[in-house]
């Protein structure tokens, strides 16, 4: 069959189009992935020429923080304003009580906030803005020592604080230079380096840090211990001497997989289903056998007072679900890693 003439020219108008929509695919993704890696290169190497700028100014500032009786109030407006709640939220969070101030609102009744004591870090990228103008003398009358973080040292800010974390940045990684970017990663490292200073010097561990971070995930690692969470109504236990199918009837009621073989209060052994699997494998009947002819002897066994994670990596170190509870040799039950993986700790 041959196609009239036209069919081929709409046929080959419309490969061709696919053909050029291909391409703009192409360049398309080429483009955004130039620009991705260009910002991302941009502002790490805003971040490293940080360190040139770094004087003892900051130490200083980081003294008069760690000294301080009051807290730490950081204001900011705009795109700093943003930065100032983060940096404040990370120094709650590491031991330095501080509380987020915007300059805006600090002139329309929230400086009340402000106490005798406190220390105030001023975030302003240019030091210059009208807010940061008529808020930095109000602050400086009240007595406070004034920290400025800015990029310009010769600004309004920069001359009228007592400290400078100098800010600093040729240029944004906007195309246009105008929109907050390398500047305000610059403002959140200065301030991710003020929070680590502060914890070194005030020898703040992880122990501190979980006192602050009580739930989820990471206050649990930190802080649940064995007995907070160990169920004391399912204690799986039989005599050296209770026959097999009191062992399965144990076994199978609390439902954790094994039973302590307890003797004289003392625990002597345990029998899990791995020991009554392998029972059955070498035996034709169990009539004549006995808890103490199965148990495995000397269990690994905890005390309930320690962390969570720490009996965690016990199990995970010798391979096994679970370890037998006792306090100065009372039995106070058993720990499950299926316990352990519902409290959402690994």
């Amino acid at each position: 069959m041959i196609l009239p003439k036209f069919a081929n020219i709409k046929i080959q108008f419309s490969l061709k189009k696919q053909n050029i929509n291909l391409f703009n695919t192409l360049d398309t993704t080429t483009t955004i992935l130039n620009s991705v890696k260009n910002t991302i290169l941009t502002e790490s190497k805003s971040i490293a020429n940080l360190i040139e700028h770094i004087t003892e100014d900051f130490a200083k500032a980081t003294e008069a923080i760690l000294n301080s009786k009051g807290r730490l109030v950081i204001t900011g407006i705009g795109k700093s304003a943003i930065i100032a709640q983060k940096i404040v939220a990370t120094l709650n969070s590491t031991g330095t009580p501080s509380v987020f101030l915007h300059a805006a609102e600090a002139v329309h009744g929230d400086l009340g906030m402000v106490l005798p004591e406190d220390v105030i870090i001023c975030i302003s990228k240019s030091g210059n803005s009208p807010e940061i103008k008529v808020l930095v003398p109000l602050l400086k009358r009240f007595g406070n020592t004034l920290i400025g973080m800015t990029a310009d040292i010769n600004s309004f800010l920069g001359k009228e604080s007592h400290y400078i974390l100098h800010a600093y940045v040729e240029s944004e990684a906007c195309p246009n230079n105008l929109a907050p970017t390398n500047s305000t990663t610059a403002q959140l490292v200065l301030g991710d380096a003020l929070a680590v200073a502060l914890m070194e010097l005030r020898n703040f561990k992880s122990e501190d840090f979980a006192l602050y971070h009580p739930g989820g995930a990471l206050g649990k690692k930190l802080l649940l211990r064995v007995k907070d969470m160990l169920d004391t109504t399912h204690t799986p236990q039989v005599a050296p001497d209770a026959s097999i199918k009191k062992v399965i009837m144990e076994i199978s009621e609390k439902r954790l997989g094994v039973t302590a073989v307890i003797d004289n209060e003392s625990i002597i052994g345990i029998i899990t289903d791995g020991d009554i699997r392998r029972m059955l494998n070498t035996n034709d009947t169990f009539t004549h056998l006995q808890a103490k002819d199965i148990m495995t002897k000397n269990p690994k066994n905890i005390n309930s007072s320690i962390l969570v994670s720490d009996a965690l990596s016990i199990l995970e170190n010798n391979a096994i679900t679970q370890l037998v509870v006792s306090d100065e040799g009372t039995y106070k039950g058993i720990l499950h890693l299926h316990d352990i993986l519902k409290e959402g700790i690994v």
